[in-house]
């Protein structure tokens, strides 16, 4: 059985982080194709810009203010969201990193990016599957990793973000297990990109020109996107556990 992305027009969607980058990109192209959104980002008001230039009248971008480290936050932001309707498809792609160094770096800052990137992607989720339980939703759950989630590669100023990605693989493992464990039939995907342009870490002008550097080619935040609707467009039967996408020619 071969399923388009139509299974999911007039559902909704969750995308955490997007204001900005991979999220909005995700963002624009899930109401392009009829699914309705809600942006959960501490910059509504780029969210709020981004809707304006969106004309699918099947669908709405919507934005609601949250930090994700916040429990509070979280559970208004989904009290927010019940008003709007039950979600099918949640997109943990909110991160940050911070090049502070193990050695002699400021532990406030490495909480920063553990607190986003781990337990931020867990409060989110398990709000996510409450309401996907409470309307017995089978949805999809997918977290934006990475390819540092898998291996420590040597690029400069990682810090602690590798370690937080290591985490986010292991969670999302264990929480797809833990799913089947009740026999919920929520899946939930981790999609690791390679170097990104001009996004978080690999941003060109700080790894060196075209062809220079540690790193010399880069995917486009559509490549990602591409891969969100890959996982998508699957049958109920089939779960993507791990999905890595990586540009032609770079070894990582």
């Amino acid at each position: 059985m071969v399923l388009s992305i139509d299974q999911w027009v007039g559902k909704l969607a969750v995308v955490t982080g997007a204001s900005a980058g991979i999220g909005a990109a995700i963002s624009k192209k899930l109401v392009e194709c009829g699914i309705n959104v809600v942006g959960l980002a501490r910059r509504t008001e780029k969210v709020e810009e981004i809707s304006k230039t969106l004309v699918n009248p099947k669908s709405k971008l919507y934005a609601i203010k949250c930090d994700i480290t916040s429990e509070d936050d979280v559970k208004l932001a989904f009290k927010k969201i019940e008003q709007i309707g039950a979600i099918h498809i949640l997109i943990n792609n909110a991160g940050t990193l911070s090049p502070s160094p193990l050695h002699n770096g400021e532990v406030s800052e490495w909480k920063k990016v553990l607190e986003t990137n781990v337990l931020g992607t867990c409060i989110v989720s398990k709000e996510a599957i409450k309401c996907m339980s409470k309307h017995k939703i089978n949805g999809q759950i997918i977290n934006i990793n990475s390819i540092l989630g898998h291996h420590v590669y040597n690029i400069p100023k990682q810090s602690i973000y590798p370690a937080s990605k290591f985490a986010l693989t292991a969670l999302t493992e264990t929480l797809r297990l833990e799913l089947i464990g009740i026999d919920s039939k929520i899946k939930v995907t981790s999609l690791s990109p390679g170097p990104v342009d001009e996004t978080e870490f690999f941003v060109k002008s700080s790894m060196g020109k075209e062809g220079e550097g540690p790193l010399k080619y880069f995917l486009k935040p559509e490549d990602i996107v591409n891969g969100v609707l890959y996982i998508l467009t699957t049958p109920p039967h089939l779960h993507v556990a791990e999905l890595m996408l990586r540009p032609v020619g770079e070894p990582l």
